[in-house]
């Protein structure tokens, strides 16, 4: 999916002197020098990767509405086998970016598996996942749970109603076995989180030791399965649920294998999903590029959130043809136009179960960043203690909401973008206001990942080790 037609190339109205690096001298906003115009693209023909997911929406976008041109951009989008395959391609140049997990560019900045310093100037989505149960697990919870006058199952289910079907299965001697993407991925801490959250423990990683299985300890085990191949592997009776972003759970639903029992939005309303991620190299190499880049994907993100989700429909099929998501847009408009199906006939409306633009959702905040470091502390892949100043240092190396602040100033002052769409660049200091809206009810600062860490009854804290 490459565009290199030269007729379709726009004149760039902004001076070749322009200084887009300035964005990147430093991580704070409030650091920004006096904003310069962003000069000519230092390298103009791209290659991005993506993995087969309805979050990707903004690179596809911004392809195929060509605001990626409008950058005097020529991106090819190339779908990847797996997360540690696009990864790998971003790391060694194959790919100059890619849709990431969150957790995939702090990890590799900590060194936890593969070690790059990988960087992020722009967050793609909120929400987009869900929790699947196989439907012989759902039928075993089902009569316990509380119900609507009309029947159905009120939301959101904890996992407190499947502790006692995991409890029966392991008297048994039988696993209780549940699949996610990555190990770094917003699905394993998701999943994690949910379980946890019920009394279920997912069990503990210890790369000291060699163990990276997360298994210890556990009563359900977990364990990585690519998204496109959730359903099949559930069908098989490999796995007895899964966590996993869409349109993988609807199509659960559509093949009658499995019911989708809560969404993330439910575990937590409004959380960080994917990342867009570079090397820091990358960044520093080109940084007009890097701009421009980010510029087109804010174009994108507001665009699928424009008038109330309007253009979603259009949206839906263009990520149905094979060569992005390639699923029926039945499937993925269950969840992209606004509704979700929990079990088949029982639609409900969540507005916004996948978010691209609304309520900041592109701003690559250092809050969310701790958050995903905090569940690396409390499931043992940062094996010891760190001190809350470790956490704001290593969110700041990896987010860089200054490049995305060049970007938006440009937007603002080309009259494509207000300044309401954006927060106060010259005030935000990268930290969301503390947040409580957690299924378990435990509140997050992001200021205090330490003192967060304690509030859980399961997982490390202050100086555990595995």
């Amino acid at each position: 999916m490459s565009s290199t037609n030269p007729s379709r190339r726009r004149f760039l109205k902004h001076t070749a002197t322009g200084l887009a690096g300035a964005a990147l001298a430093g991580s704070g906003l409030a650091a920004l020098p006096a904003r310069a115009e962003v000069g000519y693209p230092e390298k103009e023909a791209l290659t991005f990767g993506f993995i087969k997911l309805t979050d990707m929406a903004p690179l596809a976008i911004a392809y195929e509405k060509r605001f990626f041109e409008d950058e005097g951009l020529y991106v090819t989008l190339e779908a990847q086998a797996n997360w540690k395959v696009l990864l790998d391609g971003v790391i060694t140049g194959q790919l100059d970016g890619a849709h990431m997990l969150a957790g995939q560019p702090l990890a590799a900045t900590i060194g936890y598996g593969t070690e790059a310093e990988i960087i992020t100037p722009f967050s793609m989505d909120l929400n987009g996942n869900g929790i699947t149960l196989s439907n012989e697990v759902w039928e075993e919870m089902r009569p316990d749970l509380p119900k609507r006058e009309d029947g159905k199952p009120v939301h959101p289910i904890k996992a407190d109603y499947l502790k006692p079907v995991v409890e029966r299965m392991n008297a048994a001697g039988e696993r209780f076995k549940m699949g996610m993407v990555f190990p770094v991925s917003t699905h394993n801490y998701e999943l994690r989180y949910w379980l946890a959250a019920g009394g279920i423990h997912p069990g503990y990683y210890d790369p000291t030791n060699g163990d990276t299985s997360g298994r210890i300890d556990a009563d359900a085990e977990l364990s990585v399965t690519p998204p496109p191949q959730m359903p099949a592997t559930l069908e098989a009776g490999t796995i007895h649920g899964y966590c996993v972003g869409e349109p993988w759970n609807q199509q659960a639903v559509f093949k009658d294998i499995g019911v989708p029992v809560i969404t993330d939005y439910e575990i937590w309303k409004n959380n960080p999903e994917k990342v867009f991620g570079i090397t820091r190299e990358f960044a520093e190499k080109y940084p007009n590029t890097t701009v421009r880049v980010v510029k087109a994907l804010i174009r994108a993100a507001k665009w699928l959130d424009a008038d109330n989700n309007a253009n979603r429909p259009e949206a839906v099929k263009i990520l149905a043809r094979p060569n992005y998501v390639g699923a029926d847009e039945e499937v993925i408009a269950n969840s992209m136009t606004g509704t979700f199906e929990y079990e088949k006939g029982d639609e409900r409306p969540v507005p916004d179960f996948n978010v691209f633009f609304r309520h900041n959702a592109t701003y690559p905040y250092y809050s969310d960043a701790i958050w995903y470091l905090t569940q690396m502390r409390r499931w043992g892949q940062i094996a010891e203690q760190k001190s809350d100043e470790w956490y704001r240092e290593t969110a700041k190396r990896v987010y860089r909401p200054s490049i995305y602040a060049q970007a938006a100033r440009e937007l603002i002052d080309e009259g494509r973008m207000s300044a309401a769409d954006f927060p106060d660049f010259d005030s935000e200091t990268g930290f969301k206001p503390p947040q409580d809206e957690f299924i378990d009810g435990i509140s997050y600062d992001g200021r205090k990942p330490n003192e967060y860490l304690e509030q859980f009854p399961i997982g490390l804290k202050a100086d555990d080790r595995v």
